[in-house]
């Protein structure tokens, strides 16, 4: 299967990195290499990309993609929270830009294989990096009831949670759940007919929250913030697309601490703990696509571009 996907927000990173011919950059989330595109056209060929994916099939559909760019490339199949050791393992001591795509590919939406879409009836699986052993088929069949609920709830922000959590336990007293098809049905069921007619599809955020889970996403994001803008050299830019507000929180608490690391009590008049801002935001809001972009990417209507700066 081809490795397609719609870059989110390309004109508005490319544009935010601010890129410089002969700089080193990083595409965390290299997916099929959309946004590295960008990157590459901009760079001579002094200039570096360095592009991560915990997906082989995406490194590799990247690398044909980019290969007739002439900067220098540099593919490792890692999670971008691990920054710091790419770096360290490449001798690179810091990168003039970076930015990260935390949405879901269409190649693994699509491909049914990867069991991470709600539309196709194929088995649990929702791994981005193959070679993990852990699965959704094992949130789903191993978990207690509590902690099925405690994920839906936070993960999915899913108001029907506890039903959903009972309906799934109830289910596994006959059989394991061993597709996606049956899970959406579950799911269905659990969900009164009245709140299924309005909003998106009633499996939505309960495979989000699974999906979260299995691939440990909102503690890797976390960690990865102040991990790369530890990496940035002065000037450097840092983007990142977020497509849920779980995630764009805490993209935008992590930067807001960075670029305001003061512990002072609000009464001192000034500062003596010495902390000093290590980042500055370039926006006050967030960046979201435009009308044009909507109309023909409709997957990016959560989209949403935080951008800051290393003093």
């Amino acid at each position: 299967m081809e490795f397609k996907h719609t870059s989110v927000l390309f004109d508005e990173v490319i544009d935010n990195l601010q890129i410089k011919a002969d700089g080193i950059y990083v595409d965390g989330t290299l997916g099929g290499g959309g946004h590295a595109s960008g990157v590459c056209e901009k760079l001579g060929k002094d200039g570096m990309l360095i592009g991560i994916d915990r997906d082989k099939d995406a490194l590799k559909a990247a690398s044909q993609r980019l290969e007739n760019y002439p900067c220098k490339k540099e593919y490792v199949q890692s999670n971008y929270s691990n920054i710091k050791e790419v770096l360290r393992d490449l001798d690179i001591n810091g990168i003039d830009g970076a930015t990260l795509d935390l949405g879901v590919s269409s190649f693994q939406l699509d491909n049914e294989e990867r069991g991470f879409s709600y539309m196709k009836d194929t088995k649990l699986d929702m791994r981005m990096n193959q070679d993990d052993s852990f699965t959704a088929w094992d949130v789903v069949n191993s978990y207690d009831e509590k902690r099925l609920f405690e994920i839906i709830r936070d993960y999915g922000e899913e108001k029907w949670a506890s039903r959903i959590a009972k309906f799934i336990c109830n289910y596994r007293k006959e059989k394991s759940i061993d597709s996606t098809g049956e899970l959406v049905e579950i799911i269905k069921s659990a969900i009164p007919a009245s709140a299924r007619r309005d909003g998106p599809h009633p499996a939505k955020r309960t495979f989000q929250a699974i999906r979260i889970e299995v691939n440990d996403e909102l503690a890797q994001l976390k960690k990865a913030v102040g991990e790369f803008c530890d990496c940035l050299n002065p000037g450097g830019r840092l983007c990142i697309i977020t497509f849920h507000s779980l995630e764009d929180r805490i993209v935008k608490q992590e930067f807001a601490k960075l670029a305001n690391p003061c512990t002072c009590p609000p009464e001192f008049p000034i500062c003596v703990c010495g902390k000093k801002p290590s980042i500055k935001k370039t926006q006050g809001k967030a960046i979201c696509p435009s009308k044009e972009e909507l109309e023909v990417n409709p997957r990016s209507r959560s989209a949403k571009l935080r951008v800051i700066e290393k003093l």
